[in-house]
């Protein structure tokens, strides 16, 4: 083998491990086989502050305090498996102050790169039919996805109307597929 060929083999074999190295670090196939498990409780409510004591001299007694309306579910859905299978509960959970969570229960789904939570108002249909459809309207994207299994919570904010959307996907952004998604149907 000549002096040419050998350097060509050389320039060769560096562009291969560039493509290789880039490729892993695209694609990221060990995350298929890496899990990563939360569990977070539901938040719990505050506490009232306790009632003050009436100015002296006007002989009221203050209200007594209500306690606080405890986490409400007041929409769920259950999860259907896309590009990978994945099972669990979706719920929209009102907090004792008023505020929203979107609440992931059971979930059981493969890890994969730049994975998020994001609600949508694309129906969720069964099989390939449905894995491409969370991006094509309105859709909120509510946070990176905690892990791929256990129980998690995603705070939504105030101004995010949640009602406005009718599912929420596990969604791979890397490369625009849902993993499994849940129609929210309010309870």
């Amino acid at each position: 083998m000549g002096r040419v060929a050998k350097k060509w083999w050389g320039v060769v074999a560096v562009a291969a491990a560039v493509v290789v190295a880039a490729g892993l670090v695209w694609f990221k196939p060990w995350a298929l086989w890496v899990d990563e498990t939360v569990n977070e409780s539901l938040p719990a409510p505050s506490a009232s502050p306790a009632p003050s004591a009436p100015p002296s001299g006007t002989g009221t007694t203050p209200p007594a305090a209500t306690p606080p309306a405890g986490p409400v579910t007041v929409a769920q859905g259950t999860f259907i498996s896309h590009e990978h299978r994945t099972q669990g509960t979706a719920k929209v959970v009102r907090l004792a102050d008023g505020s929203h969570t979107l609440r992931l229960e059971g979930l059981d789904t493969s890890n994969g790169p730049d994975l998020r939570v994001w609600l949508s108002d694309a129906p969720v249909k069964e099989g390939t039919a449905g894995w491409r459809v969370f991006d094509d309207g309105a859709y909120a994207n509510v946070a990176a996805l905690k892990g791929n299994k256990g129980d998690q919570n995603y705070p939504l904010p105030a101004d995010l109307d949640w009602s406005a959307f009718r599912s929420v996907s596990i969604w791979c952004d890397r490369f625009d597929v849902s993993f499994g998604a849940a129609t929210l149907a309010r309870v």
